[in-house]
């Protein structure tokens, strides 16, 4: 359990600013606080460098960037807000989300022209919520490559990461954090003063209690999150008198290739692509989102779907390293007919052909959906899919330099949060997560508490 306690009256060691967690927010937290010459310790559970980030498609949404402009798509920070507010029907604190919507592209910018890191825009498919396309990622596609190309540029410049140091203990003194406690894997412990701190150590997904306290509706899904997310900084937020907001908002996913454990990507979807369940009929308004799809899938007998696509949107879903791993694991069903597949699947004769021929291009079928005009076509593919948690969207409330807000107002003077430590800005549950929601408030929020500490 997290703790928290008045300061010892030494420490074993000191630096200038401690962050806790190296996953995209902590490194760019990290990244950032180096820029202004402040001496950065990082602080993971893991041997490596990994958590949810390296779990993701490391994909980040901004609007305005200098990419975004070299691929001839005009878009603002503005519009971005509003298709934020919209998804979360205007749950979201407004100041937070032109926070982030403000901050996004000044980050991209920043680390492909003064890190190095190869982004490039998605240009070839649309996330649903967002009215540009925005989503920024490395030529994989994958998180495991940006949370490493994260890692590899800190090192680079000498910031020091420390693997297998699970922090336990916050330190008091007065209204300051004046350090940590450090378990280690052998048992020892240590302490570190600092006179900053930066909380980057992600939600509480992997806290099956605090999951079914705040979340229940989603308990039963498979975790696909990191296992280190237990929930410290929000413990940590309560036990100091911090403000909690939106407990109940996580990020699901309806699209996990089962029993293989693969994220497959939602492109399969957006591009014309349904669900059916294991009657072979559709079950919902799939241009919802990714989000609210691990409810709609887990609602199914056996809380299985399956994705019904085409050999055309596979050879776009390819771009994701994820997707071909799907393909190498077997986990992507290849038929040259309907009934072919459905034989490959199990499914009752005929119902897919009914489901796709129902399907009028440019009018809303029987749940809502308009489909565009390009109606799928042999050959055909699926996957055998299931819903999952990815990671949990409330924690502590920030301000605009990403310091941690006490219950009954002000801030604390030296604690910081970004990621999935803080309140995001996905509402009150899932079906406000607009795509990317993650990995923008990791980086933005880790580039400005960065700065601030």
């Amino acid at each position: 359990m997290a703790q928290v306690l008045p300061a010892p009256d030494q420490f074993d060691a000191e630096a200038q600013v401690v962050i806790v967690g190296a996953g995209a927010a902590g490194l760019i937290a990290a990244l950032s606080a180096q820029e202004r010459g402040r001496g950065v310790l990082v602080l993971e559970r893991d041997a490596v460098p990994s958590g949810s980030t390296a779990l993701s498609a490391g994909l980040i949404p901004a609007a305005g960037t200098a990419l975004q402009r070299l691929a001839g798509i005009e878009d603002a920070p503005s519009l971005f807000a509003t298709d934020i507010q919209k998804k979360a029907k205007g749950e979201n604190d407004p100041a937070l989300v032109d926070l982030l919507a403000q901050g996004a592209a000044p980050v991209i910018d920043w680390l492909s022209q003064d890190h190095g890191l190869p982004f490039s825009v998605v240009t070839d498919f649309d996330y649903p919520g967002h009215s540009r396309r925005r989503m920024h990622g490395l030529p994989s596609r994958a998180g495991r490559e940006l949370i490493d190309a994260l890692r590899a540029r800190a090192e680079a410049l000498g910031i020091d990461i420390v693997g297998g140091a699970t922090v336990t203990t916050l330190y008091t003194d007065g209204d300051r954090i004046s350090g940590v406690g450090i378990a280690r894997p052998d048992g020892g412990t240590e302490t570190v003063g600092c006179e900053a701190l930066i909380l980057a150590c992600n939600g509480f997904g992997g806290n099956r209690a605090m999951v079914r306290d705040h979340m229940p509706e989603i308990d039963g899904a498979v975790w696909f999150g990191h296992d280190g997310n237990k929930g410290e900084a929000v413990q940590w937020g309560a036990a100091l008198g911090a403000e909690l907001r939106h407990l109940g908002a996580y990020q699901g996913h309806g699209n996990v290739a089962h029993p293989h454990g693969i994220l497959i990507t939602w492109a399969v979807i957006t591009e014309g692509g349904v669900q059916v369940n294991t009657a072979g009929e559709r079950f919902w308004n799939e241009s919802q989102g990714y989000s609210e799809a691990a409810r709609a899938v887990l609602a199914q007998q056996g809380g299985i779907a399956f994705a019904i696509f085409d050999d055309r949107i596979a050879g776009i879903a390819r771009q994701f390293a994820d997707f071909r791993s799907a393909e190498a694991q077997g986990a992507v069903i290849r038929a040259d007919s309907l009934p072919a597949l459905e034989t490959a699947l199990g499914l009752t004769g005929g119902s897919l052909d009914a489901e796709l021929d129902a399907i009028r291009p440019g009018a809303p079928d029987r749940f809502g959906r308009v489909f565009g005009d390009r109606p799928l076509a042999a050959p055909y593919c699926a996957v055998r899919v299931t819903g999952a948690l990815f990671h949990t969207q409330g924690g502590l409330a920030v301000d605009g330099t990403a310091r941690v807000r006490r219950a009954g107002g002000g801030v604390f003077p030296n604690l910081f949060a970004a990621g999935g430590a803080a309140c995001g800005v996905s509402g009150s549950g899932d079906a406000g997560y607009l795509s990317g929601n993650g990995l923008l408030a990791a980086s933005v929020l880790g580039r400005i508490a960065g700065q601030s500490a």
